[in-house]
């Protein structure tokens, strides 16, 4: 059995609405190498044409496009609040078959039709993190999700992508 660790984030530039995702899959026995050598395993990939919520779907669904083929669990850790809250929000959207409540189409709704089918068929489970923590309040995971939050932040900045 395989069990992976996958955390994602992302970061936006909004005027010019373009983003850098980052992502860090790594196997859950790992998750105790050095920050270091994580650091070194970390991919980021830029999206334009985006916004802070489109963007952390964006980021997810291509590191879940990534995952290996032995992965028999995964746990995903997002600090996104939309993604988190999707499974408990996706009966509404079927049924209503994308629209809002005023007959409107829903904004990303792509998005969502593809994290169904993405997540669909693996046994995964959701965590929320807290991202942006102080330093000494800061478990393992959140030591690594802080180092893929400061790789989307800086290749935005920077403007490179690995």
């Amino acid at each position: 059995m395989s069990d992976y660790i996958l955390l994602t984030d992302g970061s936006v530039h909004t005027q010019t609405k373009t983003g850098t995702g980052a992502s860090l899959l790594i196997r859950t026995a790992e998750q105790t190498l050095s920050m270091e050598t994580l650091r070194t395993r970390i991919k980021v990939q830029q999206f334009v044409d985006t916004s802070s919520t489109k963007l952390e779907l964006q980021t997810l669904l291509w590191a879940l496009s990534e995952l290996p083929k032995d992965c028999d669990h995964l746990t995903i850790y997002t600090d996104s609040q939309n993604i988190i809250n999707l499974a408990a929000r996706r009966t509404r959207f079927e049924a209503h078959d994308y629209y809002s409540k005023r007959g409107l189409p829903l904004r990303n709704t792509e998005l969502y039709q593809a994290y169904f089918h993405s997540t669909d068929p693996l046994n995964f489970e959701l965590v929320k993190v807290k991202g942006h923590q102080s330093t000494r309040k800061r478990n393992q995971i959140d030591q690594l999700f802080a180092l893929v939050d400061k790789a989307s932040r800086k290749a935005r900045l920077v403007g490179k992508v690995k």
